[in-house]
């Protein structure tokens, strides 16, 4: 443990060395859960009465349940109490037919089919969800019995199954009037869908018969659906508000851009109330960050990911992605705000409470992706209602959730600069003073890899060719090793806050990537001929190290040094980090590393946590284009030590994030799991 302490200072130092600033600590706390009647929506914080009401829990996005049936005592004779198998098992088969692999990888087969994703909701004894082509499905918690399903026919839109979209969709929304019930869900093809928690049947009074255009009151022309334009994530509901986000494409080759408004629609009957501009006009805040007028072409800056609610205060917490195109940005001179921004919104009319922007001028598709977590801290004996964004570089930024001011410094710290012709980087970038990263920074020579003195040689050989430097080390012609890069650190998974102990669990991957910008004439022709990622870099003991598929390469070991993933427990009494942990074994059986004795290194996967009163639950959720990396268990660790309590074997790697619910006195946990070789399904596990 201390040894993977120690790499995170020497990940901080990394940074420090390039900006010149140093770390300091100061002390935090939060407050427990209040009580809230069984079977009612959330009003406050903390997950009641045996539910799991929203995405996360409830609006904090916390993970956290009280719930302590399954503890350290019984973790290990868990077992499967209910499946069930996807509906969207006969289109997963359809899709197969379209297109067969041509590889045993091939990303249109491994991404596009097999992303089920959804984390399920559980009110009043019932499981409600979303499959991976976005059939809404309705379950008895107590025996996985299907009660009804709802096909919005989202494909339709497409030419075949697999034509524009990676099939995927991770959950729905509900909301509840007296004897109303509704499911909410975006779809896939963009449009916003009412269903009857009952029958799942489409409200008739909402929208156009149970259904609302998104497309038609979106910025832009010609949009394609689910192309352009496409829902992945469960809309966020604020009092009588469905607020929506959305993905737009993040590498456009025509401009102007399609800007991802937020927009605000009445629950019962699907008007539109409001819409928040995230890429500014002439006339609006922001505006002049978007320099030489480059706002009329700006696109993206999309609130993909799950938002957070505070619903004793009406208001709505949304984080951003990068601007398009997301690897260049000299046709958008400027910051670029509401880029990559921690937003607050009040959720009956969409003004702007206030906002943080986390990443200027994003070239490096540093999204911000995960939800943010609402807690009530404490700092030298002041209560202080907070919000905690982690992110994809390995910081965590914590803010008053009230007045939008930082609780611990941010300084600007002078970055490297690039060097592509037409591009101007911002001179610096907001770094929290703490509490310190919990991911190694920095693309550095100090970070290498160096089981063996051979491993270490084959490294220094593939980070040579490379463009690399610390943190925000611009993207270029040659090639520039990013660490982390864009899949992060942290991505939307989130973390998970243990109200009881103050402490936050962050799941993260050690994971460097290389970022090329291809030639052309001019910095429209940057953008016209697009960025591409090439492949993660991987240094290896034999076989090919420019392989595409590196981390399918049966002796191939990442460029930099484990763990590959890690979780993280960060004290928000005094802002220190506790513990670190590999998360899963990692590749020692990979030929490079026979006849070495290592500790577990990682799996390399992102990774979903759940907090309990009496345990931290993490899977790995099995990244699409790398399915391997994902190890098919789900795991108990000890909250205060992080020491491994226990692994229960799943039949397949988790594809989306676990949830923990109550019914008839039993607990349960529920993981959507599915691979190539194992068909989709809801899996609950509970005690004997």
């Amino acid at each position: 443990m201390q040894k993977i302490l120690r790499q995170a200072s020497s990940a901080a130092r990394a940074l420090l060395t390039a900006t010149g600033a140093s770390l300091f600590l100061v002390s935090l706390a939060a407050c427990p859960a209040r009580e809230e009647p069984a079977h009612e929506p959330t009003k406050g914080y903390g997950v009641q009465g045996g539910q799991w009401q929203s995405w996360a829990g409830d609006g904090s996005s916390n993970r956290f349940t009280p719930l302590d049936q399954i503890d350290a005592s019984n973790f290990s004779q868990l077992e499967p109490a209910w499946r069930w198998a996807s509906a969207d098992l006969e289109l997963r088969r359809r899709a197969r037919a379209e297109n067969p692999p041509r590889t045993p990888f091939d990303p249109r087969l491994v991404a596009k089919v097999f992303e089920f994703q959804s984390t399920p909701l559980m009110v009043g004894g019932r499981l409600y969800g979303t499959t991976a082509f976005g059939q809404v499905f309705a379950l008895d918690a107590e025996t996985g019995r299907e009660l009804w399903t709802h096909d919005p026919k989202s494909y339709d839109a497409a030419k075949g199954l697999m034509d524009f979209w990676i099939p995927k969709h991770r959950g729905v929304s509900y909301w509840r009037d007296q004897s109303d019930e509704r499911i909410f869900v975006p779809t896939i093809d963009g449009y916003l869908i009412a269903l009857e928690a009952k029958t799942g049947a489409l409200v008739p009074s909402f929208g156009e018969n149970g259904r609302v255009d998104l497309v038609e009151s979106l910025r832009g022309k010609n949009i394609r659906r689910g192309k352009d334009y496409f829902h992945s994530s469960p809309a966020t509901i604020v009092g009588d508000t469905i607020v929506v986000g959305g993905s737009i494409s993040d590498r456009p080759i025509t401009l102007p851009g399609i800007p991802g408004d937020i927009r605000g629609f009445d629950a019962r009957t699907g008007k539109l109330k409001w819409t928040f501009h995230v890429v500014p006009k002439a006339d609006e805040f922001g505006a002049e960050t978007w320099e030489d007028g480059s706002w009329k072409n700006g696109g993206a800056s999309n609130a993909w990911g799950i938002a957070s609610v505070d619903a004793e205060r009406g208001t709505v917490f949304l984080a951003t992605s990068a601007p398009t195109n997301d690897h260049y940005g000299g046709h958008r001179p400027g910051d670029n705000l509401f880029s990559n921004s921690l937003i607050c919104l009040d959720g009956e009319t969409g003004k702007r409470l206030w906002h943080q922007q986390l990443v200027r001028h994003d070239v490096w598709d540093y999204d911000i992706s995960a939800p943010p977590n609402l807690i009530d801290i404490e700092v030298d004996g002041r209560p202080i209602a907070a919000v905690a964004q982690i992110t994809k570089q390995g910081f965590t930024f914590v803010f008053d959730r009230v007045s939008g001011e930082p609780v611990w410094p941010i300084e600007q710290r002078a970055v490297p600069q690039s060097s592509l012709p037409g591009e101007k980087t911002a001179a610096t970038q907001p770094i929290p003073t703490r509490p310190p990263p919990f991911e190694r920074i920095g693309a550095v020579r100090e970070n290498l890899v160096d089981f063996t003195p051979a491993i270490r040689a084959k490294a220094e050989e593939i980070f040579n060719r490379y463009v690399h430097g610390p943190l925000y080390t611009p993207p270029s012609l040659q090639g520039t090793l990013t660490l982390p890069g864009p899949p992060g650190g942290a991505n939307w998974q989130g973390a998970g806050f243990d109200p009881e102990t103050h402490t936050l669990y962050v799941p993260s991957i050690t994971h460097g990537q290389v970022i090329t910008v291809q030639d052309g004439k001019s910095a429209r022709a940057y953008l016209r001929f697009a960025t591409k990622s090439v492949e993660t870099p991987w240094a290896v003991e034999a076989g090919d190290p420019e392989d595409k598929s590196p981390g399918f390469h049966p002796q191939s070991i990442p460029l930099f040094k484990p763990p590959y993933s890690r979780i993280t427990a960060i004290d928000l009494n005094d802002g220190t980090i506790q513990w670190q942990v590999a998360n899963g074994r990692g590749p020692q059986d990979a030929p490079a590393l026979a006849g070495l004795d290592l500790p577990r290194l990682g799996s390399g996967a992102n990774a979903c946590v759940l907090v309990t009163s009496s345990l931290l639950l993490s899977v790995d959720r099995a990244w699409a284009w790398m399915p391997r990396l994902g190890e098919p268990f789900l795991r108990a660790y000890d909250k205060e030590t992080g020491n491994l309590i226990g692994e229960v074997e799943l039949p397949a790697p988790a594809r989306g994030c676990p949830m923990s619910y109550s019914e008839n006195d039993r607990q349960f946990i529920a993981i959507p799991v599915g691979s190539s070789e194992y068909d989709p399904e809801l899996l609950a596990l509970a005690l004997p």
